[in-house]
């Protein structure tokens, strides 16, 4: 690298996760506006796992769910970073890697902490989910920014 080192790259792999994630925000709010959307994730996890510490928390219960989402969403931009470059690059890996996150907190971790949005049974609602994921990946993969400069 010849950018001083891992810690920038880090830097600008997690910046571009909260920005990956502040667009799917903005979707979620559009689809659940048309009422494609029923309920995200981050939010079943907040009423049926962290109502206790949110009550707590003196923020505003969204804005910490939010952030909360955002932290997340640069852990995993941080984890793409460590993809070999190779992969990276090719267009199809940002999209894919968000299809990947969103089916394994659907199908791993999601049962496991019995979170009950996964019934849902609605189409629009699992389309809606994988199509944020979906952009997600792409704003990741596709920033402008370099990923290994």
């Amino acid at each position: 690298m010849n950018d001083g080192g891992t810690i920038p790259l880090l830097t600008r792999s997690a910046s571009r996760g909260v920005i990956a994630a502040m667009a799917m925000s903005g979707m979620r709010t559009v689809t659940r506006g048309l009422g494609l959307l029923e309920q995200t994730p981050p939010d079943a996890l907040a009423d049926e796992h962290a109502r206790e510490l949110l009550h707590r928390v003196k923020l505003d219960r969204d804005v910490v769910v939010e952030l909360a989402h955002w932290g997340y969403g640069a852990m995993a931009a941080v984890a793409f970073s460590r993809l070999p470059a190779t992969l990276r690059r090719q267009t199809w890996v940002g999209p894919a890697y968000g299809l990947a996150i969103w089916l394994g907190f659907e199908a791993g971790v999601a049962p496991l902490l019995g979170v009950k949005h996964v019934k849902q049974k609605r189409l629009t609602s699992r389309l809606s989910l994988a199509a944020d994921h979906v952009l997600y990946g792409a704003v990741v993969a596709q920033s402008p920014w370099p990923h290994d400069a």
